[in-house]
């Protein structure tokens, strides 16, 4: 029977996940209470040569790297913070303005997000979280496909930079990716930054 590499390529992903999910676990744990702090140091380096824009962050779940710190810090520096939204199975993200403190109501995944009344912008940074990543730039996230849709299409429209959040211990030899999974511009984690390309 001929195998289909599409399927085989879903399943190997699976598996991945669940073993990068304990990973994550052992990663946190050894990054140590102030890894947010050095994570924070380290994506103001990255977007030091940007001028103040829009940066979509993230509220963490369970034990991913926070960039609450982060996010604080360039709010203080003139950028206008923003969270992702799930607009459904299929689509890319869309981003609604927030600040430390804006009402938030429950989403898919877990996930929290702005109300419908916040301001809806288009980021130019994106801090993307991630289960695991190589040192080609691939990484892979909960399984739903919509960091890699979203940024093929903001890459469509403009500029952006795509920046994968986690922890120096979350990078593996190879991460399984299709056609369709969207590369990262840079990982940042406590340990440094990894550029997968010049900005």
């Amino acid at each position: 029977m001929k195998r289909n590499p599409l399927t085989d390529l879903d399943h190997d992903k699976q598996a991945f996940r669940e073993a990068a999910r304990e990973g994550r676990q052992t990663a946190a744990a050894a990054a140590g209470s102030d890894a947010a702090e050095r994570l924070a140091r380290h994506i103001n380096a990255c977007v030091a040569d940007w001028p103040a824009g829009v940066i979509s962050g993230y509220l963490p779940i369970a034990d991913e790297m926070s960039p609450l710190p982060a996010m604080a810090g360039l709010a203080r520096n003139g950028w206008t913070l923003a969270l992702p939204v799930v607009a459904g199975n299929g689509r890319p993200l869309v981003f609604r303005q927030w600040r430390d403190g804006d009402a938030l109501e429950p989403g898919p995944l877990r996930t929290r997000h702005p109300l419908p009344s916040a301001v809806e912008v288009r980021p130019d940074v994106l801090l993307v979280p991630l289960l695991a990543f190589d040192a080609t730039g691939q990484r892979i996230g909960w399984g739903g496909g919509f960091y890699d849709r979203t940024i093929a299409a903001l890459r469509a429209d403009k500029d952006i930079l795509a920046l994968g959040i986690g922890y120096g211990g979350q990078q593996v030899d190879k991460v399984p990716a299709g056609p369709h999974d969207a590369p990262l511009d840079a990982v940042v984690s406590e340990a440094g930054i990894l550029k997968f390309k010049d900005f």
